[in-house]
């Protein structure tokens, strides 16, 4: 990903952009010859650089192989170019949003309403219900002319452009969607071309709030009032009621994907922005960290986070966030420091209110579980960590199942956590020894898996903040990570993107509730995405040794959910479909297919069963594809 950080906010870009682990921009080659003659059927649409196609495929993009799409596989929407696709949310009636996150500011084409992509855009496929599309669809071409690569192309509907960065709604909102102010609200700390999640919660027939993602440091998270018209399907904004919302004294950082609870609260997820497993350079002064981007937003008079009033503390940072009072003039935000302090790319409750699956975007993460205490109550329960078994004898990752154990971490609350956290907040710079560490460490959270007493007098070589004091389970709310693997959960998962379920027909398969019209569905599941199968999971060592074939163009995977007395759990981890590779003519070089997935990044499940993936690959022109798992169960 790019992220974009006005003024002093510039000072930590060039690290905050190694740090965000997104996929680089790939070479896709130039234009391939046109695609081979398919198996006969109707008339396919055209390829790239090629002439319209009797019965034909596309073909494929970089050094002229041609290939047929994957089955079960539809381009529904291709963005424009240098953007990935972010925020696909679908309504119960049938409306599909999604965002053109960071496009090339070199876009200058217009689509058939005058939108320029060069910035920032949200959305809504307009004219369409997503709910009522047909079992058998034909697919949008691979762009072809320069207009086609730099706007917006739909198979069906219109893509309606909703706002873009730095509207201002005729001056209702005077900085600009998109614009984070310091904490005293009129410093801009940063401006931001990233939109990703969006949430739509409805405050009546055809009128809601559109929650959205800004995904840098500090994050933000914009409501914009939406009314449709019925008779037309198209949106407008309520300039009346727009805001970016207020995330108090410490802010947020890097807010990815999210999802809207079962009770309809927005959960906004903090991503990237620390250090990963070496927290215990936050405070090491010879290097850049996002600290200094937070202390701007903490006090906007500093320059960086020695100067700053307050030095940021990195164990309030990295959480699930819920939005609670959506629809109120100041909807609330809650950290909830009992789902994990981790990369957060997204969550997902299950229809019981109390089950949830986290996933952690970062090189060698985990899966995680919390299971709260009381229904639609986030804010005390107790964190699990998977722990996986490759089936024997495979590792081809279009056919490798794992099997799941869940090793529980620890039990506690936010109120608990938040003391523990405030044991860290004086810690600066000045405290740092090289070789020793002020925070939470490996030798810590083996210290408590193996039941010691107290923490660890020595920590990295030296005495860390905790050193000596009695044993509790901080470490598995603030650094969750160190503490699965110390527990024997897997820490090898790459890139573990978005993460979801449909509730409706998840209820249905595990309670027996007939909600999903025209259905009877017997089995639903849990699926995630997963961007670049890379590193731990193909290293040939642990419990993740994957043939690394498809490596850099990922896949999607699901879990089976379980009924009766383990209603809600998972025990099993299902590959769905995977992404392609083929060595280039050109260059012999291995590239992803732009017939099959590349670095999916996010997934939801719509009612009927079918899957919208939304691509951050490598492709010139990203997709969001819609795909039928049924076609190879």
């Amino acid at each position: 990903m790019t992220f974009r950080l006005n003024g002093k906010g510039k000072l930590a870009l060039a690290m905050l952009s190694v740090m965000a682990l997104a996929a680089c921009d790939g070479d896709d080659g130039s234009d391939g010859a046109t695609g081979a003659q398919g198996p006969a059927g109707p008339e396919g649409p055209q390829g790239p650089a090629g002439a319209d196609g009797s019965d034909g495929s596309d073909g494929s993009g970089g050094g002229g192989n041609a290939s047929l799409m994957t089955p079960g596989l539809t381009r529904l929407a291709t963005v424009p170019a240098g953007a990935e696709v972010t925020g696909a949310f679908a309504t119960e009636d049938g409306d599909l949003f999604f965002n053109v996150q960071h496009p090339d500011s070199a876009n200058s084409a217009t689509d058939a309403d005058g939108k320029t992509f060069n910035h920032g855009t949200v959305g809504v496929l307009a004219g369409v219900n997503i709910n009522q599309l047909p079992k058998h669809l034909i697919s949008v071409g691979v762009p072809d002319t320069e207009q086609e690569r730099q706007t917006v192309q739909v198979a069906y509907g219109e893509y309606q452009v909703i706002a873009q960065t730095m509207d201002t709604f005729g001056g209702a909102m005077p900085e600009g969607l998109g614009t984070v102010l310091a904490r005293d609200k009129s410093t801009v700390v940063a401006s931001i071309d990233d939109p990703d999640f969006n949430g739509f919660v409805p405050t009546g027939d055809n009128q809601g709030y559109l929650f959205t993602n800004w995904e840098s440091i500090p994050g933000g998270m914009s409501r914009l009032k939406l009314n449709k018209n019925a008779s037309t399907g198209y949106w407008s904004v309520d300039s009346n009621d727009v805001q970016m919302l207020d995330f108090g004294i410490y802010g947020t950082i890097a807010n990815c994907f999210g999802s809207v609870s079962p009770w309809g609260t927005p959960l906004t997820s903090e991503e990237w922005g620390n250090q990963g497993d070496s927290t215990e350079e936050w405070n090491d002064p010879s290097l850049q960290t996002s600290r200094d981007a937070l202390a701007m937003y903490i006090d906007p008079t500093a320059t960086d986070a020695d100067g700053a009033s307050s030095f940021p503390n990195t164990y309030r940072y990295h959480y699930i966030v819920e939005i609670t009072e959506p629809t109120s003039d100041t909807p609330v935000p809650v950290k909830h420091y009992t789902l994990g302090r981790f990369e957060h790319e997204n969550s997902i409750v299950m229809p019981d209110q109390k089950t949830v699956y986290l996933s952690q975007d970062d090189t060698d993460g985990v899966l995680f579980k919390f299971v709260a205490d009381t229904a639609a109550d986030l804010s005390s329960g107790t964190l699990y960590g998977a722990k996986l078994t490759q089936d024997a004898g495979s590792f081809e990752p279009l056919t490798t199942g794992f099997d799941i154990e869940w090793i529980e971490l620890a039990h506690s609350d936010n109120t608990t956590i938040d003391g523990w956290i405030a044991d860290f907040d004086d810690i600066t710079t000045d405290d740092f020894v090289e070789g020793q560490s002020n925070y939470l460490t490996d030798t810590d959270a083996e210290a408590w898996a193996a039941g010691e007493a107290n923490y660890p007098s020595v920590a990295n070589g030296g005495g860390s903040t905790t050193a000596g004091m009695a044993m509790d389970d901080r470490i598995a709310f603030l650094e969750s990570r160190k503490a699965a693997r110390a527990k024997g959960a897997t820490a090898e998962w790459r890139k573990f993107e978005g993460i979801y379920a449909n509730q409706k027909r998840a209820q249905e398969a595990v309670e027996g509730t007939d909600l999903v019209a025209g259905e009877d569905v017997s089995q639903a599941y849990v699926y995630f995405a997963i961007a670049d199968m890379d590193n731990g999971m193909i290293d040939d060592e642990g419990d993740m040794q994957l043939s690394p074939r498809v490596k850099d163009c990922g896949g999607v995977y699901r879990m089976p959910l379980l009924s009766g007395a383990d209603a809600y759990s998972t025990n099993r981890i299902e590959p769905v479909v995977m992404g392609s590779t083929y060595r280039s003519t050109l260059d012999g070089a291995l590239r992803c297919d732009v017939n099959a997935l590349s670095q999916p990044d996010n997934v939801i499940v719509l009612d009927d069963g079918r899957l919208i993936i939304g691509e951050d690959g490598f492709q010139e022109n990203n997709t969001m594809w819609m795909y039928d798992p049924s076609v190879n169960d």
